[in-house]
């Protein structure tokens, strides 16, 4: 896809989205259920994914740890935000890389340490770029990827969420 079919594309939507805005607020929706000893099979929409513990709370490290699948949706949306980005401002990026990385202390998952945290503490995202662009037009392609990038977004702006039983 160039500049010109993602504007093409992009175009009635726009137009759509400024003239009726309640059109662009969808919901997107994901669901699970309980596997074998302690898992969960989250649907993808193309496959099952099973995730369990990580090794460092128990896991036998055969399924997917749910903090690692956080950083790869991360990584996914950067990565498709950043392609959009740059086809958008016209930059050739012949090879590009998205990395992710976040610590954790497992303390606090673990009730070991009341006062441990749970959750990431610090997460970091890394964008490797081999293109010709200059370093102004590079600067503005990350920091409007940072901007539209919405797992991004909702990490650093986190929304009200609500646990309920049903």
């Amino acid at each position: 896809m160039d500049e010109q079919d993602l504007k093409a594309a992009q175009a009635p939507l726009k137009a759509r989205y400024q003239t009726d805005p309640a059109a662009a607020r969808i919901t997107l929706r994901a669901g699970g259920s309980l596997g074998e000893g302690v898992r969960c099979k989250v649907e993808t929409g193309e496959a099952l994914a099973t995730a369990g513990l990580h090794p460092a709370t128990g896991g036998d490290g055969q399924s997917l740890c749910s903090g690692d699948m956080l950083l790869e949706a991360l990584v996914a949306c950067a990565g498709v935000t950043l392609n959009a980005v740059a086809t958008s401002m016209g930059i050739v990026l012949r090879d590009a890389r998205v990395d992710a990385e976040g610590e954790l202390d497992f303390r606090g998952t673990l009730g070991v340490d009341r006062d441990a945290p749970v959750g990431f503490q610090d997460i970091r995202l890394r964008f490797t770029l081999d293109t010709d662009a200059g370093d102004e037009q590079l600067d503005t392609l990350i920091k409007l990827t940072e901007r539209y990038c919405v797992v991004l977004q909702t990490l650093t702006a986190p929304p009200r969420i609500t646990a309920t039983r049903q």
